[in-house]
């Protein structure tokens, strides 16, 4: 087959998959976050932990629920870890030291999964399924919560209930991540990913030499680190390793997974506000910006300089040659614009610009579609700013779902998008200027920039995935990029909840001629370019100092 049909066929199927389940999907979470009915397991996990799950919430409440969860996952995880080699199904592994401990409890809460270690070699298989794994569902249905309280905050009036952290988070995992990702491990299984308790097998090889081949229970994790856009992996390859991600048809479902929820969550929107049109304005601008990215990168990995690169029909280095060019580029497009981390090749042997789109799709707020929660609260604070640029452009009180835009809502919006620059680029920049960052660095010149921004727009932007040259297992970067993981996850989320808040009280403003119509194309429109100048404006010096002059210079 030819191959450009071949990666139009792949890019197809997966568009096609996405669009069938996007309604169904979208419609079902709605109806999960609207029933009155409380499950029977439910009512056992409400009981237990002491919570009222028909209470609601203020934003103050909702937030310190949030805080309080996360900490106490931070606290426990890290604590888990410190004792691994006392646990049971250890595989003889020690704990590890405290500042990769931390750097692991914190990446794994907040969503990250950013992994300064090899785990078939680091963690035993009951920290793997008992500590890490969990918290891939947690921390998943925490970004799922918050989503769902901002869009309360749209859709409701005069009120300050914005529903209920502990029924969000329940519902969340119970009905949404876990179905779900039971599903998706089993299909997983049949396709050739590992699933087991065994620790590694030595066997001999066809050259006579013996090889530790480790085991696990690869395809559980594998399943919600896909579908709850986390990241990480139970092996140092990542999604390269044939034990998580065996053929091109466990890729393509991996592909599936983790776009499938973000991309479903803008109808759930539509259904909770009244107007399915909005949710398909906000799908459009994230599926818009997917799309170039991975347009972009394929043909820039296609079409790479050298004679190695065109003899082999496109830039190999580093890419499985079972998944090839095109697949490694649209994994590695849809994992830096959806939060997941989850790697199928080293993005460190990408081209230039190539990797300076992978950098983009990060601190542009992977925002296409973005993390489960994240990326739809993420998009619809950015909508927030394009309505309120579109009424400075035509002289009007911007207005939004029957909501006037004063300063408070616009303040709160650009605050929570300038965290992630602020982290990024403060951090990058001590990075350079101390010796502990310079030390880490194994490419000089814009490579080695690049490596560098890297690190920090993932952990920011809460993705886990890395330019692998970086020698990163140090207490200077566990630390700093532990901290960076924590205020990128936490700020965006205290103002993200201040400005459900403070939306949710208001009073419906009637719609009039001059109302802005957000779910015309023309909004998409404007939605899509006020992700894009944010971003470049913020970002286009940085990227001008790494992978745009590496490209160029290629």
């Amino acid at each position: 087959m030819n191959q450009n049909l071949a990666d139009v066929l792949q890019v197809t199927a997966l568009v096609v998959a996405l669009v069938l389940v996007h309604r169904p999907l979208g419609d079902y979470m709605a109806a999960v976050f609207t029933s009155r009915r409380h499950l029977r397991a439910e009512r056992w996990i409400y009981r237990a932990i002491g919570a009222d799950p028909d209470a609601g919430m203020r934003w103050t409440a909702y937030l310190r629920a949030v805080l309080a969860f996360s900490f106490v996952g931070v606290l426990f995880l890290y604590a888990f870890q410190r004792v691994q080699h006392l646990l049971p199904l250890s595989l003889g592994f020690d704990a590890p030291p405290p500042d990769r401990a931390f750097n692991t409890a914190v990446s794994f809460v907040t969503n990250t999964n950013w992994q300064s270690y090899a785990g078939e070699a680091a963690m035993g298989h009951l920290v793997q399924a008992g500590g890490l794994a969990v918290q891939n569902f947690l921390s998943a249905a925490v970004g799922l919560a918050v989503a769902i309280a901002l869009v309360r905050g749209l859709a409701r009036f005069r009120t300050g209930d914005l529903g209920n952290f502990w029924t969000d988070l329940v519902r969340g995992t119970v009905r949404v991540l876990l179905p779900g990702a039971a599903l998706a491990a089993v299909l997983l299984v049949a396709l050739g990913a590992v699933q087991n308790f065994a620790g590694p097998q030595d066997v001999r090889t066809l050259t006579g030499a013996t090889q530790s081949i480790p085991g696990g229970p690869v395809a559980s994790q594998e399943a919600i680190k896909q579908l709850g856009t986390n990241g990480g992996g139970f092996f140092n390859a990542n999604s390269a390793h044939p034990f998580e991600n065996p053929d091109g048809l466990s890729n393509l479902l991996a592909l599936f997974l983790m776009l499938a929820i973000p991309f479903s969550l803008p109808r759930t929107f539509g259904r909770l506000v009244g107007s399915t049109r909005q949710g398909t304005a906000v799908v459009a601008a994230m599926g818009a910006i997917w799309l170039a990215g991975v347009v972009a990168v394929t043909l820039v990995e296609h079409q790479a300089p050298g004679s190695a690169s065109q003899l082999a029909g496109g830039s190999m280095e580093g890419k499985e040659q079972r998944l090839g060019e095109s697949a490694s580029a649209l994994f590695a497009v849809s994992t830096t614009m959806t939060s997941t981390g989850a790697v199928n090749a080293a993005h460190d042997s990408f081209q230039g610009l190539s990797g300076g789109v992978l950098i983009f799709g990060m601190v542009v707020g992977e925002l296409a579609p973005g993390g489960v929660g994240a990326g739809l609260y993420g998009m619809l604070v950015m909508a927030v700013i394009a309505v309120f640029v579109s009424g400075l452009l035509v002289g009007r009180t911007p207005e939004y779902l029957g909501k006037k835009l004063g300063p408070r809502e616009v303040k709160l919006a650009a605050c929570a998008i300038l965290v992630t620059p602020t982290l990024v680029l403060t951090g990058t920049a001590t990075a350079l200027a101390l010796p502990d960052g310079e030390a880490a660095m194994t490419n000089a010149g814009p490579h080695g920039f690049s490596e560098v921004l890297y690190a920090y727009a993932s952990a920011a932007g809460n993705n886990g995935s890395a330019f692998a040259g970086l020698g990163a297992d140090t207490p200077f970067f566990n630390t700093t990029l532990g901290i960076a993981m924590l205020l990128g996850r936490f700020l965006p989320i205290v103002f993200v909840l201040a400005l459900a808040g403070s939306l949710a009280r208001q009073r419906r403003v009637p719609e009039t001629a001059g109302t802005l119509r957000t779910h015309k194309p023309l909004f998409a429109g404007m939605l899509v370019a006020s992700t894009v100048l944010v971003a470049g404006l913020t970002f286009f010096p940085a990227l001008s100092l790494g992978p745009l002059a590496e490209g160029l210079a290629t």
